[in-house]
């Protein structure tokens, strides 16, 4: 069930609410553990034994982690649900990868498994990786409750595409929680808000890589508008998703944490990655780059710890060589900065450049991110400097150009803090926060409403980050 759909907005959601509260407190999570494996079951109605069954395993294992701490078995508990988790990735997500690139190896011809993809997997399981090991470091006490720990890793709001919570940010709101009208109002409008990012914008510009990618016109510049077009797409879409998780959190008494903070005005790759997927960002960094030393090591093996994390990086993003590249690209250029970047600001001629710089390999790597295998990649990146056989311009080009060049500029401007800065200080003044208290619903209501137009109009448009 997508959050951008007329089932979701008009049926799921509005019963959930009422359920949710009319039910006592000592029922609320009770609910929305049952409304969140109905959620998950209308898509996915198979794989829900597999849920349940990664619930009661890492539920068992935090308890047994916990009694044995500073045996042997709390170690061996831990290590197994790691493995447990990773061997369900390996299993659903990978297993296709390994044999193919097998066969390419040994010359065999070993079958494919052809193993349909459980949606949230690769969220859900570093989320309850991350519940045992914390458990096992004594940063949290095991869930005793297995209808509360099944109601963290299942919960809908955030279970399909993230952000990634962790157990230890939320355990305080999970076993006592409080609900307000402005976190409620707040909810409400920052949902509508991603919402309006997913439908209105991110729809709009894959509308535009999806006529791109079946043109038989291309030419150099309507590769650079799709290549911008995706690299705006992407975010919209995913950053829309996650205003739309964070939203519905808070009308349910969970703060979650942000996922996105303007990526696309960073002036480093390495901000860039403090801005854009946060939650990932930051498991990687505590779960994989500390515990392997982190940069108290060895330059040598610092140069190591960066290639593992972002090979990994990639890797999890989808099985394929062009995801490993992807995340080995990002290693590369984070270690360039590394030996030549200087820490303090430049002037603001070279604050302009870094910030191209940035954009420029950012959008590079979107291009090889979406490819459908690396021959497709390097013919389109290529084609972006007029190395390929296609025409500078051409009459298609400049007919989609003119049809989505509003589009572009909306995209463009809300990809920066502009909108939000302002809207701030006009909140700041006393007499223009009275008038916004009264127009802000208003604006709401009427997004809400061409969205539902646009739904009911509209075909499929599953979030990009469903596939991974």
């Amino acid at each position: 069930m997508l959050f951008s759909s007329i089932p979701f907005l008009y049926y799921f959601l509005p019963a959930v609410l009422i359920l949710y509260f009319l039910a006592p407190k000592v029922l609320k999570n009770s609910v929305l553990l049952l409304s969140s494996l109905f959620f998950y079951g209308w898509g996915e109605p198979v794989y829900l034994i597999l849920m349940v069954t990664t619930i009661l395993v890492v539920y068992i294992c935090g308890l047994i982690v916990e009694a044995t701490r500073g045996k042997l078995l709390s170690k061996l508990t831990l290590i197994f649900s790691v493995l447990f988790g990773i061997g369900l990735l390996g299993y659903f997500k990978y297993a296709d990868f390994f044999v193919s690139n097998f066969n390419a190896v040994t010359g065999l011809s070993l079958p494919l498994l052809n193993i349909a993809l459980p949606i949230g997997i690769s969220f859900y399981t570093f989320q309850t990786m991350s519940y045992v090991v914390d458990v096992y470091r004594g940063d949290v006490k095991a869930q005793k409750n297995p209808v509360t720990l099944g109601m963290y890793v299942s919960m809908f709001p955030q279970l399909i595409a993230g952000p990634i919570v962790r157990y230890s940010d939320i355990v305080a709101e999970i076993n006592d929680r409080k609900h307000s009208f402005e976190d409620i109002s707040s909810g409400i409008a920052r949902f509508i808000t991603g919402l309006s990012k997913k439908v209105l914008i991110a729809n709009l510009l894959g509308e535009l890589c999806d006529i791109f990618r079946a043109s038989n016109e291309k030419s150099v510049l309507f590769f650079w508008m799709y290549a911008i077009g995706f690299s705006l797409h992407i975010y919209f879409d995913f950053s829309g998703y996650s205003d739309m998780a964070i939203g519905l959190g808070k009308i349910f008494g969970f703060h979650f944490i942000e996922n996105f903070n303007y990526p696309y005005i960073s002036k480093t790759v390495s901000e860039f990655w403090r801005r854009w997927h946060m939650s990932l960002g930051s498991w990687f960094r505590d779960y994989v780059y500390i515990p392997l030393g982190g940069n108290r090591v060895s330059f040598v093996r610092w140069i190591f710890n960066i290639l593992v994390v972002w090979m990994l990086t990639g890797f999890w993003h989808g099985a394929a060589w062009n995801f490993v590249i992807w995340g080995l690209m990002f290693a590369a250029l984070l270690l360039f900065e590394r030996g030549f970047f200087k820490k303090k600001n430049g002037n603001i001629l070279k604050n302009i450049l870094s910030h191209i710089y940035v954009l420029f390999f950012v959008m590079i790597s979107f291009v090889l991110f979406n490819a459908t295998d690396l021959k497709e990649a390097y013919l389109y990146i290529t084609a972006l400097f007029g190395a390929a056989d296609y025409p500078l311009i051409n009459t298609e080009t400049v007919y989609y150009l003119k049809s989505y060049a509003v589009i572009f500029i909306i995209a463009i401007a809300g990809s920066t803090p502009l909108a939000v800065t302002l809207y701030r200080k006009l909140k700041a003044n006393n007499r223009a926060e009275k008038i916004l208290n009264i127009f802000e619903p208003v604006v709401l209501t009427a997004l809400l409403t061409v969205i539902t137009a646009f739904l009911v109009d509209g075909s499929f448009n599953p979030f990009l980050y469903f596939r991974f």
